[in-house]
């Protein structure tokens, strides 16, 4: 299993305890919904414009969003994936809803991996679940 964390040019995600994280990741949350050996996820922190670009091109989307989570195994047994998440939104958001940057950051990079594991929120039923999901992950993580 392998997870690994990119900066896009120059984007600072400012991800701290990166080791801690994705053994909370691998340990929480992958190994809990998944059974599956072979992962790896790419998380690729970037700004509004870079998600934005990919959002146009992959989803025919023309919209600012938070968070892209790509699937891109090819077979049952793997699991390989990028999730590219743009800094820009998550300090947006994080300042409308008042909270912590670094616990907003956590919330999305946890919302993609549940994305992973089959969680989905296109419905209100299914947002509803993503969002207990992420409290429940959040609340885990920082105690």
């Amino acid at each position: 299993m392998a997870i690994r964390y990119y900066e896009e040019d120059g984007t600072k995600a400012r991800l701290k305890q990166r080791r801690a994280l994705t053994s909370f990741i691998e340990n929480s949350i992958i190994k809990q919904h998944l059974d599956i050996e072979n992962i790896q996820i790419n998380y690729i922190f970037c700004n509004d414009e870079q998600l934005l670009e990919k959002n146009i091109q992959f989803l025919n989307h023309n919209t600012l969003t938070d968070i892209l989570t790509f699937d891109l195994s090819e077979k049952e047994e793997e699991l390989l994936s990028e999730i590219y998440i743009s800094i820009d939104r998550v300090i947006d958001n994080a300042k409308t809803l008042n909270i912590p940057y670094q616990k907003e950051l956590h919330r999305v990079i946890f919302h993609g991996v549940l994305h992973l594991c089959g969680f989905k929120d296109k419905s209100e039923k299914q947002e509803k679940e993503m969002r207990l999901q992420e409290d429940l992950c959040l609340n885990n993580y920082f105690g």
